[in-house]
């Protein structure tokens, strides 16, 4: 489709059924959670495991062809953790895999395709046992992650920093950095005085952001009709 025929009510009712979709299934399974997440697609996230935690107010944008996975696994020692911070954006495709510990600051943005893990899962001369070479990952404030970036384990990423997209993180990255390539180096500095605007500042008002997201739904969708809704679902045509 090239644009949505979708009627306003219907929208409404979609994000209620949405909504308690997600409060029914999906936030049991946090072992804790700051708010109920936003959550595109719920049915596509996949949680596995145990200490799995979330802050308030995350995004989180699944699709029914691009799951977004959280993973931790359990081991002799002691169960994996996935920490993951306030004002977070998950994009598609997205895949947290942890062995022992992967925390995530506040007001991080993820794009799609991320993939994080704090283990290689096999040695390279013992490749019977898994969980062998396992190391921390902590990914500071404010980082954002561009499209099909992978961080491996033992690093860390520093706060604001900025990661390429399609970049092999192997080593840690320090705070204010622009960093790509692979093996991902620095290109550039960011300046720590300058005024950094973050997605926290979404939420300053909550209740005001939810609204004019409500507005926005309305003035897209209130000139859709019911007919032509129903037409363009049982037969499409160009204009749709």
């Amino acid at each position: 489709m090239r644009r949505s025929n979708t009627p306003y009510p219907v929208k409404r009712l979609y994000k209620i059924i949405n909504n308690w979709y997600v409060k029914r299934f999906i936030a049991p399974q946090f072992d804790s959670l700051g708010s109920i997440p936003e959550i595109a697609h719920p049915r596509s996230l996949v949680i596995f495991g145990r200490n799995i935690h979330l802050g308030k107010y995350a995004q989180i944008i699944c699709a029914s062809d691009n799951c977004v996975r959280f993973t931790s696994w359990p081991s002799k020692q002691a169960d994996a953790e996935i920490v993951i911070g306030d004002y977070c954006l998950i994009s598609p495709g997205v895949r947290i895999s942890s062995a022992k510990s992967i925390r995530i600051g506040d007001n991080c943005m993820f794009a799609a395709n991320v993939i994080i893990s704090d283990s290689d899962w096999h040695g390279i001369y013992n490749r019977i046992r898994p969980f062998r070479c396992t190391k921390p990952v902590v990914i500071e404030n404010n980082v954002w992650l561009g499209e099909r970036v992978i961080i491996t384990k033992g690093v860390t990423i520093g706060e604001n920093s900025v990661i390429g997209a399609g970049s092999v993180v192997t080593k840690s990255i320090p705070p204010n950095s622009v960093a790509a390539g692979n093996p991902a180096r620095i290109i550039k500095n960011i300046n720590p005085n300058r005024r950094m605007l973050k997605r926290e500042l979404l939420f300053s008002d909550p209740e005001h952001y939810f609204d004019n997201q409500n507005q926005l739904d309305k003035f897209m969708l209130g000139n859709n009709g019911w007919i032509n809704w129903l037409r363009s679902l049982i037969s499409p045509n160009q204009k749709d």
